[in-house]
């Protein structure tokens, strides 16, 4: 388990632990567990932007040099929030400290805040387990299990004991996964046997069958054909709808046409010539894009760095 250090105290009231326990923990209904309703319906434009992730000066070390630091911005509820920059500066790293994988990482340590729903998410009482039930990933690389399609999909559910029919979960989930129709007629194969662009979907399937609240996804697309990657977008599209989706992208298009939300990572050097990561900008994508309000991001997006 990394090491957590203690910051001061703030002013956010307490929670009890059966609070914590209905905000992070495994869901069995939208109001138990504190989190908005995953109903499926597209909601009304919100008059102000509701953050489901709240991140103050968040800095993550491997060892006694910081790999990013300095992080603060709020990651929308229902939006797309895009992580750009070139490679080392701290995207995957930051990603994982959302569903505290790096917890599974000797040697990395997290300072600063990360409040998930107002809790904050590396509090002592805080099951890390229950917390990766919630917020769900999806890698860079297919990982489908050496098992049927079926038991892909069943496995996440099965091993958490869900209630309601198995066959039910598995259809809704390859569903949502834009995947029933392709695979319907064969769900007892061996899902190595699908394409590539195949077994990605059928990975954010396996990822829905447990009705997370959140889908980190990092860099999902870097090994998908074109055809592959534009249906991986369309799904993406679909699920903020119900669901809020974080990405590391280093397809500055893909970040264009799918995000809400970008923020901008680059490295810097300290005197010692080590590099570390840090947020240049954070805003919307639109403006990142056409407008930045700093240089280098300007120079990053447009190709004339990276």
């Amino acid at each position: 388990m990394p090491e957590r250090v203690t910051e001061p105290q703030d002013k956010r009231e307490p929670e009890t632990e059966r609070g914590l326990s209905q905000r992070i923990g495994v869901r069995s209904d939208a109001a138990s567990s504190g989190a908005p309703a995953l109903d499926g319906a597209p909601r009304a434009k919100r008059q102000a932007r509701e953050a489901i992730f709240t991140l103050e000066e968040v800095q993550v070390s491997y060892g006694p040099k910081p790999a990013v630091r300095g992080v603060s911005f709020d990651i929308g509820m229902h939006e797309i929030t895009a992580l750009i920059g070139p490679s080392g500066c701290g995207k995957s790293t930051l990603i994982r400290v959302l569903n505290r994988m790096n917890d599974l990482i000797p040697g990395a340590r997290v300072e600063g805040k990360v409040f998930y729903h107002g809790q904050d998410l590396y509090g002592s009482d805080v099951d890390a387990v229950e917390v990766r039930k919630r917020i769900g990933m999806v890698f860079q690389k297919p990982n489908p299990f050496p098992k049927s399609i079926y038991d892909n999909i069943a496995f996440g559910p099965r091993v958490l004991s869900m209630k309601g029919d198995m066959d039910e979960i598995v259809e809704r989930a390859l569903q949502q996964g834009a995947l029933w129709e392709e695979v319907k007629d064969r769900l007892k194969t061996n899902a190595f046997g699908m394409s590539g662009g195949q077994q990605q979907r059928l990975c954010i399937a396996r990822c829905l069958a447990v009705s997370p609240d959140v889908i980190l996804m990092d860099e999902p697309c870097s090994a998908l054909d074109p055809i592959s990657t534009g249906k991986i977008e369309d799904l993406m599209m679909e699920l903020k709808q119900q669901y809020s989706i974080v990405i590391v992208t280093h397809n500055m298009q893909q970040a264009a046409r799918v995000s809400d939300k970008t923020a901008f990572f680059t490295v810097e050097l300290d005197d010692e010539e080590h590099r570390s990561g840090r947020v240049v900008e954070f805003d919307d994508t639109d403006k990142i894009f056409t407008n930045p309000s700093d240089s280098r991001t300007e120079a990053y997006v447009t190709g004339k760095v990276g």
